[in-house]
């Protein structure tokens, strides 16, 4: 679903992500794990077509900056961008006109926006709602369209335990769906019991990668393994 071949991206004289090579499957959720500058926002952005780089990104087959790509792609950036003179009804159904649904879309809607308790909200605008209630609109945006591709960067960021908890159940369902799920993220605990597949970013680069089905048969310590890349070359350089 996504392939992603020498993704390589510079900032002046920082390399950012240096020659990142992965694939994110359907029905699998893979992490992006690693300490904040690791780059994994930066991949994050380019994949979902928010910058340039070098390299190859795919989705689908299809170029990552094409329309196919970006019709099945669900994006939660970290930081929410809501429109401010838009209530959360008038983002839902810009979504729903931007990726070309018909049928099912406003009871899909529906019941996101119940599911993450922004029903009595619908007619609030953007601009005044929570930092909180604007990522619950982002997710409920994401997923409107059942895309092939769900892409998260630090999901849980300002939410409540609710909405971690419903969020949480979303990314299986979707998994179970066949949907492929990336999640970017620095806090390991936050997604212990969520991933298929984990790639460990440090300086740019991919520094371990494992699947559930490596770990449990090994007997490895994710948490060790973390520290030790992360903590370990940090030391030593």
């Amino acid at each position: 679903m996504l392939h992603i071949n020498g993704l390589t991206k510079r900032y002046g004289k920082l390399l950012a992500n240096d020659h990142l090579s992965f694939d994110v499957l359907p029905g699998r959720i893979t992490i992006l794990l690693g300490p904040n500058g690791a780059g994994k926002s930066t991949a994050i952005k380019a994949i979902a077509g928010l910058s340039r780089f070098e390299g190859e990104i795919t989705i689908d087959g299809h170029d990552n900056k094409s329309l196919e790509a970006k019709r099945a792609l669900g994006y939660i950036p970290e930081t929410p961008s809501v429109y401010e003179l838009l209530t959360i009804n008038e983002h839902m159904e810009f979504i729903a006109r931007a990726y070309g649904l018909t049928d099912g879309w406003r009871e899909r809607a529906d019941a996101l926006l119940t599911r993450f308790e922004l029903d009595d909200k619908r007619t609030k605008l953007g601009k005044e709602l929570s930092k909180g209630m604007q990522q619950k609109v982002s997710i409920c945006c994401a997923l409107l369209s059942q895309p092939s591709l769900l892409l998260v960067d630090e999901p849980m960021v300002g939410l409540d335990p609710h909405a971690i908890k419903e969020l949480k159940a979303v990314f299986r369902e979707e998994r179970d769906r066949g949907c492929a799920v990336l999640i970017s993220t620095h806090m390991l605990d936050s997604v212990s019991d969520l991933w298929d597949d984990l790639r460990i970013l440090m300086n740019g680069k991919i520094a371990a990668a494992r699947t559930r089905a490596e770990v449990e048969a090994s007997g490895e310590s994710l948490e060790e393994l973390f520290f030790d890349i992360t903590e370990g070359r940090e030391a030593a350089e």
